[in-house]
């Protein structure tokens, strides 16, 4: 069985790199529940505004959230179809393993 994935191996590399972090993983999270700007998002935050920019960025380089004006804050939202995405792509590789197991499985049974 091989794993078919809607995603690139570049897209994959930047999604997984961008919730490698845990602080990057917590931002996901916030702007999953609604918009936050990066003002707020900082505050939250024991970092450097512009360091809690710089987790922004590589979210956003990975697809995981976009930013849009607003005044004169960005705020920052979460995308639910590249979540949706890497999702898939896990799932796709949790019926791999899970399929390799039903086959031991059955390999055993029949000794």
């Amino acid at each position: 069985m091989v794993v078919e994935t809607e995603l690139s191996d570049a897209e994959v590399d930047r999604i997984f790199h961008a919730l490698a972090d845990a602080t990057r993983r917590d931002i996901l999270r916030r702007t999953a529940l609604g918009d936050a700007s990066v003002s707020r998002l900082a505050e939250a935050y024991d970092m450097s505004f512009a360091a809690v920019q710089k987790h922004v960025a590589v979210l956003e380089g990975a697809g995981l959230v976009t930013k849009s004006p607003r005044g004169r804050e960005r705020l920052v939202r979460a995308d639910p179809a590249t979540i949706a995405r890497a999702q898939r792509l896990l799932d796709a590789y949790a019926d791999l393993w899970r399929s390799r197991i039903d086959r031991l499985d059955e390999l055993l049974a029949e000794s």
